[in-house]
């Protein structure tokens, strides 16, 4: 079951903001991360089997003063229907047609097909 955490962290920069995102994604069984909240200052993380404390001891760590604020079940799971099975097409293939077989004549007494070959035009 996924979870979702929202942590508040003292961020004041966009540099300590990478550092905090970076450091949530890094760690095992998180699917998403996102910075929230009117001053940016929330860390919001959906995963499946995060530690929410310890999660909150390395932002302390590495960004600064950090807060749980909370841990719950994440309510958007995605719950499309299966997709509709498409009709199946049948494929009917046929062998191309044969070209047909021309014998060209240089002395102008015309094409013929090799099926009239048989005949003998100069005679």
């Amino acid at each position: 079951m996924k979870q979702k955490i929202v942590i508040k962290v003292q961020m004041s920069c966009d540099k300590c903001r990478s550092k905090a995102l970076a450091l949530v994604a890094a760690k095992s069984g998180v699917d998403s991360v996102a910075i929230a909240g009117a001053d940016r200052d929330q860390v919001v993380v959906v995963g499946d089997g995060v530690d929410s404390i310890e999660l909150t001891s390395a932002l302390r760590k590495k960004v600064g003063p950090a807060h749980l604020v909370q841990v719950g079940e994440d309510k958007k799971e995605d719950k499309k229907p299966p997709p509709a099975a498409a009709p199946a097409v049948q494929w009917c293939y046929a062998p191309p047609p044969q070209p047909a077989s021309w014998v060209y004549d240089p002395y102008g007494y015309g094409c013929q097909t090799r099926e009239d070959s048989s005949s003998c035009s100069i005679m």
